[in-house]
């Protein structure tokens, strides 16, 4: 893969974050009820950023949780035909029924993650609400899943790959355009 361009720096990934920090406060008329859950790998550093400013902004704290999808992929047998799939487990610290969930990502590509996220939600509890946050939105929907909160709208090409890299991972803060 060749990278294209730089589309957000790590100041731009500030600024989304807190946009959509201040968008999940006015939908959901504060943050009582409501839990952020990322979804592994990246959705979690995604989320307790979202979580630390949101606390900034209402002076108290959110609930964060961690979804591990893995076994919920549909895709699971091509992925893992030579080895056993890595499960990492899940943490949602409290009962998620009857709460508002905003699902974390960082990139919304086909739909197909967010499917199994919400298969693998609906197995822990039974949430009043399930909404969608994330850093990048690149089209090409397979299924018809939506985002509530978008950091930045990427529309590409089926022959590029958007990349997603945060400073927890990868060292570096930065969502950049790739060429297959």
């Amino acid at each position: 893969m060749v990278q294209k361009a730089i589309l957000l720096d790590d100041q731009a990934i500030s600024r989304a974050l807190t946009r959509i920090a201040h968008e999940i406060i006015e939908r959901n008329k504060g943050i009582d009820n409501c839990i952020l859950v990322g979804i592994k790998t990246r959705g979690i550093h995604l989320a307790k950023r979202l979580a630390e400013r949101i606390e900034q902004i209402e002076g108290k704290p959110i609930v964060v949780g961690e979804l591990d999808i893995t076994l919920y992929r549909d895709d699971l047998t091509k992925k893992t035909a030579d080895q056993e799939p890595l499960v990492k487990g899940s943490d949602i610290p409290v009962n998620i029924t009857n709460m508002k969930v905003i699902l974390i990502d960082d990139v919304l590509f086909t739909g197909r993650t967010v499917r199994a996220a919400l298969d693998a939600l609906i197995d822990i509890g039974r949430p009043a609400q399930i909404q969608l946050a994330v850093l990048a939105d690149r089209g090409h929907r397979e299924l018809p899943i939506r985002a509530d909160f978008v950091g930045k709208n990427i529309p590409t090409s089926n022959s590029e790959k958007i990349v997603v890299e945060l400073i927890e991972i990868d060292k570096v803060d930065q969502v950049s355009i790739h060429e297959k």
